[in-house]
C-alpha cells in the first residue's frame, strides 16, 4: 500500500460574524466542520460541492495559509499545526498551493522568472545562488513553456500560460502533494484540457499527489482517484471514483452528478436532472439534523433529529452521511 503523504483528522474552521460599533460577535460562521481525509502517494483526491461549501477555506487550511478553529493537518507525518517559523516553512515545501486565477496568485512587477525563481531565494538551501535562474527557466520547460517566456511579465500572457507559471512556481520547492483549487476554472475549454493533461503528466513525472478541487464533475472523474463531497463545511459522501460516480449514495450527490453535462451526444436525454430547491443554508445558522434535509427530496422525519454519521454504503472505502443511503 502506498505512503500516506496527507492526512486530515476533524478539522474545523469557525469564522467569527461581528455586528455593530463596537464589533460584536453575534454568530459564528461554519465554513469547515468537521473535514476528515487521507491522501496516498501517486493519488489524486477530488473535492466537489457548490459554491460556499468550504473547499477554498479548506485548500488554505491544508497548505497551512490559513490556522484552523481545531483539527489536525499532517504531511508525510509531521503535523503541521505544531510548527512555527523556519520549521513550518520547512514543512510546507512539501505541499503546494496552485491558485484558482492565475493572474491575481502573480506579482505584476515580476518577470516570470524571476517569480519562478522566488521560491529558491526565500529557501536558499535549495539550490546556489548561481544555478537559480537556469532552475526557473528548466521548469518553465517542464510545464510546456519557452525559456523566452521568462522575461515576460505576466499580463504578457494568456491566460493558460499564466497558470503553467503558477504550477511552475508551485513545483519549484519539489513537494510530494499539490493543492489544486480549481484550477481550470477562469479558463476556456480547449485550455482547461491542456492544464488537466499537463497534471497528469506531472504527476507521473514527479510523483506528486493531487487534492484537486473543481466544480466540473466532468474534469474531476477524468482526473481523480478518489472523490470527496462536500456540503455546507461537510464531506457526505467519499469514496473512489467509480463508486461515487457510478452508485452515488448521498441525494445531494446524485443531485450533483445529474446536472453534469453528459459528454456523449448519444447519452443526453437519458437521464433526470434533479432540481434542487432553494439556496444552501446559511453556514451561519445550518439546519438541525442533517444539513442537506431541507432540499432533500427523500427526507424523512429522522433527518431534521440528529445528525448522520459517514457510514459505509457497500464497502468500507465508500461511505456517505445520510439516514436513507443506498
Amino acid at each position: 500500500m502506498s505512503e500516506t503523504v496527507l492526512e486530515v483528522r476533524d478539522l474545523v474552521k469557525h469564522f467569527p460574524v461581528r455586528q455593530g460599533v463596537p464589533r460584536r460577535t453575534v454568530g459564528v460562521l461554519k465554513a469547515v466542520d468537521g473535514v476528515s481525509l487521507e491522501l496516498r502517494a501517486g493519488e489524486t483526491l477530488g473535492v466537489v460541492g457548490e459554491s460556499g461549501c468550504g473547499k477554498s477555506t479548506l485548500a488554505r487550511m491544508l497548505t497551512a495559509h490559513e490556522r484552523p478553529t481545531s483539527g489536525e493537518v499532517t504531511v508525510l507525518g509531521r503535523s503541521l499545526l505544531d510548527l512555527r517559523g523556519r520549521e513550518l516553512r520547512r514543512a510546507r515545501r512539501h505541499i503546494q498551493l496552485v491558485f484558482q486565477d492565475p493572474y491575481t496568485s502573480l506579482d505584476p512587477r515580476m518577470t516570470v522568472a524571476e517569480a519562478v525563481r522566488e521560491p529558491y531565494d526565500v529557501n536558499p538551501d535549495l539550490a546556489p545562488r548561481r544555478d537559480r535562474d537556469r532552475l526557473a527557466r528548466d521548469l518553465l520547460e517542464v510545464v510546456g513553456l519557452s525559456p523566452g517566456h521568462g522575461d515576460r511579465y505576466p499580463h504578457q500572457l494568456s491566460g493558460g500560460q499564466r497558470q503553467r507559471v503558477g504550477i511552475a512556481r508551485a513545483l519549484a520547492l519539489r513537494p510530494r502533494v499539490l493543492v489544486c483549487d480549481e484550477p481550470v476554472s477562469a479558463l476556456d475549454v480547449s485550455v482547461q484540457a491542456q492544464i488537466v493533461n499537463l497534471l497528469e503528466r506531472l504527476r507521473e513525472e514527479f510523483g506528486l499527489a493531487y487534492v484537486f478541487i473543481a466544480h466540473d464533475l466532468g474534469v474531476v472523474q477524468h482526473l481523480a482517484d478518489r472523490v470527496a463531497v462536500m456540503y455546507l463545511g461537510k464531506v457526505v459522501e467519499t469514496g473512489p471514483e467509480a463508486d461515487v460516480y457510478g452508485s452515488a449514495a448521498h441525494p445531494y450527490t446524485q443531485a450533483l452528478l445529474s446536472a453534469a453535462p453528459v459528454p456523449d451526444p448519444a447519452l443526453r436525454g437519458t437521464r433526470q436532472e434533479i432540481v434542487l430547491d432553494g439556496e444552501p443554508p446559511s453556514p451561519v445558522d445550518p439546519p438541525a439534523g442533517c444539513s442537506f434535509h431541507p432540499r432533500c427530496w427523500k427526507a424523512v422525519a429522522s433527518c431534521a433529529e440528529r445528525p448522520p454519521a459517514l457510514e459505509p454504503v457497500a464497502h468500507p472505502r465508500h461511505v456517505a452521511a445520510c439516514h436513507l443511503r443506498t
